[in-house]
């Protein structure tokens, strides 16, 4: 049997963002909630390789999960804790995050079209990028 295929999970929002920021990338956060076919779909067939092929910096939270993560200021939380403060219901859904974890894009929600999903992550990306960008540039 094949290994799945995994995101790594959040462990420090603040750090892993410093790292996305510093190559001119937003932080992309997948929240996901474990037996969801379609967040499977999301991360094998569109995070995963994005995260791979592209370097984007990509990072999973789980919906019911009590895995302890540091969140922006650094303080200690749950997974769980983070889904509540973003007011998420439905898995997936995907944010784009920039300075100071502030999104910087629309959030992708939910199961779109497999067939669409692809175009809306690419415009989302571009948006949250450019957003990025220019706070860097400023």
């Amino acid at each position: 049997m094949a290994n799945p295929v995994t995101l790594p999970p959040a462990a420090s929002l603040a750090d892993e963002l410093a790292v996305a920021l510093s190559a001119g990338f937003p932080l992309v956060v997948m929240v996901s909630l474990e037996g969801c076919p379609f967040c499977k779909i999301v991360r094998e067939s569109f995070l995963v390789p994005m995260r791979h092929e592209q370097r984007l910096p990509v990072v999973q939270v789980d919906m019911r999960s009590r895995r302890s993560v540091k969140n922006f200021n650094a303080s200690s939380t749950t997974h769980e804790a983070l889904i509540s403060d973003w007011r998420i219901e439905i898995a997936p859904t995907v944010l784009f995050l920039g300075r100071q974890g502030v999104e910087v894009a629309q959030r992708l929600v939910g199961g779109y079209i497999p067939d669409f999903y692809g175009a809306y992550l690419e415009q989302r990306l571009e948006t949250a990028r450019a957003a990025v960008l220019k706070a860097k540039a400023a």
